[in-house]
């Protein structure tokens, strides 16, 4: 729909000077909505023409006002010019900023990246684990310290962030922050969101990640052997806090349940399944899908040895596990303890249950999936490679297709396809 502009000049009657001259004054209507303002500039009443909106004459005097009144035409014609080729709204407050000289709103970068993990913060729990919050907080962290270092400012106007910013960024991040692969690309990715957040709100014109490409590379996943993880069953271990840090962890391999989804376990998401056998059915925190798994005996026995703990009763837990970090730092020592060189952490846990309880045992990657609540199977096959054993089994069923036994007429001998 086009829009409607006129512009108007009239000596202003009401507004007479100690002189009796009266004050020139512009009436701008845009789309039915109108402003005046005063040029500053003033006149005789009988020197004023009102229906052609002009002084009399062709004085000097006469030549110098019509002159100004002139530019400001032009000045409206090509404030109306530059947003249409713009494509911004033709609006009554910006024709008014312009013409007056008065600054538009300036967005800045930080002020948005915390008004963002501000409203994460208030969603933590509800739409958003703690772990995002704290991810984006440290990508706000590094965007400061980047400005800082690289343009030695606080802050920056969004209007100014190009490809060229983005791509100094990323190389900050890999250089100064020495940061991997793949953690500088989530960083840029999290920065990226806020980017989107200007796009939509049309604060800024052009994406400057338009022409940025980045790739995260594959990593390999740790997980633990059958030997590792019987070693560590076998353990006998002095202290009480190891112990239960080996439980828990072991509940974790056999369930393929994260740390945060083991925590917020209570006594009333087990239940039977429809073999008739306890399961467990809960929800992940990190994706909102859901998870089933059937409880193996090991699991079952873990279960019961917390059953009556003091902590368990009060808080209403299936398990008395303590922080994250905690628990990583314990499965450090349990590592010692058992000779795995591998850096145990929590999370490994959840690969082991897709690799070696799992699929080496035979158990289809979708059934795999299933349990560990994705929502597809490409998630799957990163946690979930196949393993040398796998293939080696894989392999011997081929080979005894094929019967290898030398015949006496050293006849190449049929697949046998039975």
């Amino acid at each position: 729909m086009k829009t409607k502009i006129t512009l108007h000049f009239y000596a202003k009657s009401t507004k007479a000077n100690a002189a009796g001259q009266l004050p020139i004054y512009v009436r701008l209507t845009v789309d039915g909505k109108r402003m005046e303002f005063s040029t500053k500039k003033f006149i005789d009443s009988a020197k004023w023409l009102p229906e052609m909106s002009k002084m009399k004459g062709n004085t000097e005097n006469a030549r110098s006002l019509n002159e100004y009144l002139d530019l400001l035409r032009s000045k409206v014609f090509d404030i109306q010019m530059e947003l249409i080729h713009r494509n911004e709204s033709l609006t009554i407050e910006v024709f008014k900023n312009r013409l007056l000289g008065i600054k538009e709103h300036e967005h800045m970068l930080i002020p948005i990246f915390k008004d963002h993990n501000n409203k994460i913060k208030e969603l933590v729990g509800k739409e958003y684990a703690p772990g995002t919050l704290e991810r984006y907080n440290t990508s706000l962290k590094h965007t400061v310290e980047f400005l800082e270092w690289k343009y030695k400012v606080s802050d920056i106007d969004i209007n100014k962030i190009d490809h060229a910013f983005i791509t100094e960024y990323e190389f900050y991040l890999r250089s100064v922050r020495n940061c991997a692969n793949n953690t500088a690309v989530k960083y840029l990715k999290n920065f990226n969101k806020i980017i989107k957040i200007c796009l939509a709100n049309h604060w800024i014109e052009r994406n400057p990640f338009a022409n940025y490409k980045s790739k995260v590379k594959e990593v390999e996943r740790v997980y633990l052997s059958e030997d590792e993880i019987q070693n560590i069953l076998n353990k006998d271990f002095k202290t009480e806090r190891l112990s239960l840090v080996r439980d828990i962890f072991l509940f974790s391999c056999f369930t393929g349940l994260a740390y945060i989804d083991v925590k917020n376990l209570t006594k009333s998401h087990i239940s039977f399944g429809i073999d008739g056998e306890k399961w467990i059915f809960t929800h992940r925190q990190k994706t909102e899908s859901a998870s089933k798994i059937p409880i193996l005996p090991i699991t079952q026995m873990i279960i019961d040895k917390y059953e009556d703990h003091p902590e368990c009763n009060n808080q209403n837990k299936l398990l008395p596990i303590l922080s994250n970090q905690k628990m990583n730092a314990y499965l450090k020592e349990i590592a010692g303890v058992c000779e795995i060189e591998k850096e145990l952490t929590f999370h490994i846990a959840r690969h082991t249950f897709a690799t070696t309880v799992t699929l080496t045992n035979g158990v289809p990657i979708e059934s795999v999936s299933k349990m560990l609540g994705h929502k597809n199977l490409r998630t799957t096959q990163h946690y979930a490679k196949v393993l040398d054993k796998k293939v080696s089994e894989d392999m011997m069923i081929l080979r005894n297709k094929f019967n290898l036994a030398k015949s006496p007429t050293n006849e190449i001998v049929k697949v046998n396809s039975n």
